[in-house]
């Protein structure tokens, strides 16, 4: 007696059709391995920030215990409580919001207009202008570093938010000139009929911009503002450089130790500072981040599809 009856034909094509598919796209073989590969890339993506929150909860006594790895025997909520101190949330946090929104806005209105005139007017030595706007993100902030903190002492602009906000302003900002390729290779998917016409009904370009180009253009700007939002937060070094210590929360988490001895003097009760205490810290700090693209990934994602870029 046989222990598997031979499949009949039909039964070969059922199975087939089921397993490949009718393209080799639709079948449960392909889907298995997509969903593979993309739970194995999401787990290397998300394991530092699991890592982060599991430890921030742990307390001392399981932190040097190499028994507990992914569930803490207690969970520390206090180690939140002091990292929310240590770093004045929520002031700290309004603070930074409301600098990095200024920078942002400023940085993403000014790379359209200069976007806009790349990709809608000829002037003499465009080309030449375009290749240096593009080299100025291949050029490392470091070089340039000492040169524009001598024209900001001259402008009397150092250690102030306008040592940020001026560049980002006009044009100049991190990354400025890719918010400007953005910005440049969207208007000139626009049809030029439509600028033509507006021409001829006799409206100027500051209307144009305004009433044809800017509403064509808004998943641009969700782009370019989301960009430029998150590269403004993380900034540390050249914030710290220019602006002056805690502006940002990353600023404030970098004299986290010191501002913890502080608020904690020695021979104080807590005022050990432990690693679970710095993970808390830093999951505080990278939480609007996570909270802005998890309200703002639909609208994220359907702007990247209707730009056409496809990475960062």
């Amino acid at each position: 007696m046989k222990l598997f009856p031979l499949i009949s034909p039909t039964q070969q094509q059922k199975l087939k059709k089921v397993w490949l598919g009718k393209t080799l796209t639709d079948g449960l073989l392909y889907k298995f391995v997509i969903y593979l590969l993309l739970i194995s890339f999401s787990y290397i993506y998300l394991y530092p920030l699991l890592f982060m929150v599991i430890n921030s909860l742990k307390s001392v006594d399981d932190l040097i215990n190499p028994g507990v790895q992914w569930i803490p025997t207690v969970l520390m909520w206090e180690n939140y409580e002091r990292a929310f101190q240590v770093l004045s949330l929520p002031q700290s946090l309004i603070d930074s919001t409301v600098y990095v929104l200024k920078v942002s806005v400023s940085a993403t209105l000014s790379s359209a207009l200069i976007g806009y005139g790349f990709a809608r007017f000829d002037f003499p030595f465009k080309r030449l202008f375009f290749a240096i706007m593009l080299a100025t993100f291949i050029l490392p902030q470091q070089v340039t570093m000492v040169a524009n903190m001598l024209i900001f002492r001259e402008l009397a602009i150092i250690s102030t938010e306008w040592s940020m906000l001026l560049p980002a302003m006009t044009g100049q900002g991190i990354n400025a000139a890719i918010y400007i390729l953005i910005f440049y290779t969207f208007y000139r998917t626009i049809p030029g009929i439509l600028i033509e016409s507006a021409e001829v009904d006799g409206a100027g370009q500051l209307r144009i911009f305004r009433t044809i180009i800017l509403p064509l253009a808004i998943p641009s700007f969700v782009i370019v503002f989301l960009f430029s939002f998150v590269w403004y937060w993380n900034e540390s070094f050249i914030t710290g450089l220019y602006v002056g210590d805690k502006v940002t929360l990353p600023l404030w988490l970098q004299a986290f130790r010191s501002s913890y001895e502080t608020i904690f003097p020695p021979g104080t009760p807590g005022a050990e500072l432990n690693e679970a205490i710095l993970l808390s810290g830093n999951m505080l700090t990278i939480l609007p981040l996570l909270l802005l693209y998890f309200f703002g990934q639909k609208l994220f994602t359907q702007s990247i599809d209707k730009t056409g870029i496809t990475g960062e």
